[in-house]
């Protein structure tokens, strides 16, 4: 079974630990407009956040490696939401696919909106990608 979540104003972290308890139960998750998910909190603090994690892996430490793109920084959260090193999480991984924007296959389909319009301070992916 595919399930298909619009992250459009989504917050990053509820998206994720959704998206990872349904790919553990064995569905197939394909997320879309992952660069409008949003991250709450003040904008100065989560970039630096984010900065501070994408410097920790530098080129002679061979990694962490920490993504820059929208859909891959989603696709980490929820990997940090899995046990990825056991076959449990991996194969849960696996069937977790994203995507910037929606590709004309999944345009028909029925989509799970996941987020809402917040009162609270936020920053879309696309914009936290830019700066960091």
């Amino acid at each position: 079974m595919k399930l298909v979540i619009d992250a459009t104003n989504a917050t990053l972290g509820r998206l994720a630990s959704y998206a990872a308890k349904q790919a553990l139960l064995g569905k197939q998750i394909i997320i879309v407009n992952c660069s409008d998910a949003v991250v709450s909190g003040r904008k100065k603090n989560i970039i630096a956040e984010y900065q501070e994690a994408r410097a920790r892996g530098g080129s002679a430490l061979m990694g962490p490696h920490f993504p820059k793109q929208p859909f891959r920084i989603v696709k980490r959260t929820v990997r940090g939401m899995l046990s990825y090193k056991q076959k449990r999480g991996k194969d849960a991984l696996k069937k977790v696919i994203c995507y910037n924007d929606v590709p004309a296959e999944y345009e028909e389909a029925k989509k799970i909106h996941a987020g809402k319009e917040k009162k609270t301070t936020t920053i879309k992916l696309s914009e936290l990608s830019k700066v960091i």
